[in-house]
């Protein structure tokens, strides 16, 4: 599941995990991080969502990163806007209304690129990868996150076997596992959701919830 794999599901518009609204529970527990007015905030593996409008729309500046240039292009097609675009060596850089989109790996954001970050919301990120590629992320790309940060971090559950990912399950025990100790986790809410997935179903999916959880990088 390397790069080729993503950019060819762009490519072919596979991108089921692309929702025509924003996230039922980011507008219900996004409030819970108390991420201040004109804050930037981090959106990681960022796709076209329509999260990063909604957070806009809150006042938050947004910073976004994208392994598909043509993901990030759809975005600001769709909402209508033209970005000013730059290229930096690591990133193409689209920007927009408060809204930056970086075009490259996320591994190679610095801790610089992430220190005025003040919140980061990660719903189809965590989940997209593969167990070894997890641990990688929250190791490397989280840990470049400012101390103090909060995230609201949304995942999905399933019982093992029933499904090969993406997305993958990533159940509680496994959030403690790779987020401890350097983030203090609390469950917000936990939602049965099979009955709005089909194509679960269709799979031999027999439970599926999505479950929110506020983060708090620890300080020091």
């Amino acid at each position: 599941m390397d790069a080729a794999y993503w950019l060819q599901r762009w490519a072919e518009g596979r991108t089921g995990w692309h929702q025509p609204e924003p996230n039922r529970l980011l507008e219900r527990h996004w409030a819970s991080l108390k991420a201040p007015p004109g804050s930037r905030v981090f959106v990681p593996l960022c796709g076209k969502s329509l999260d990063m409008v909604w957070l806009a729309a809150q006042g938050h500046e947004v910073l976004g990163v994208e392994l598909s240039r043509a993901a990030v292009e759809a975005f600001f097609a769709e909402q209508g806007l033209a970005p000013e675009v730059v290229e930096d060596g690591r990133f193409r850089r689209y920007r927009a209304q408060g809204i930056e989109l970086l075009v490259g790996d996320a591994f190679a954001l610095t801790a610089d690129d992430l220190a005025d970050c003040r919140a980061a919301y990660d719903r189809a990120a965590l989940i997209a990868l593969p167990p070894a590629l997890r641990e990688r992320y929250v190791r490397e790309l989280y840990a470049r996150l400012p101390a103090g940060c909060m995230t609201l971090l949304i995942t999905l559950e399933y019982p093992p076997g029933e499904k090969e990912g993406p997305p993958f399950s990533v159940d509680e025990a496994e959030v403690h596992r790779l987020f401890e100790p350097g983030w203090q986790i609390t469950l917000e809410q936990r939602v049965d959701i099979l009955d709005r997935e089909p194509s679960f179903r269709e799979e031999g999916v027999t439970r599926l919830h999505t479950a929110a959880y506020r983060l708090r990088k620890r300080l020091g």
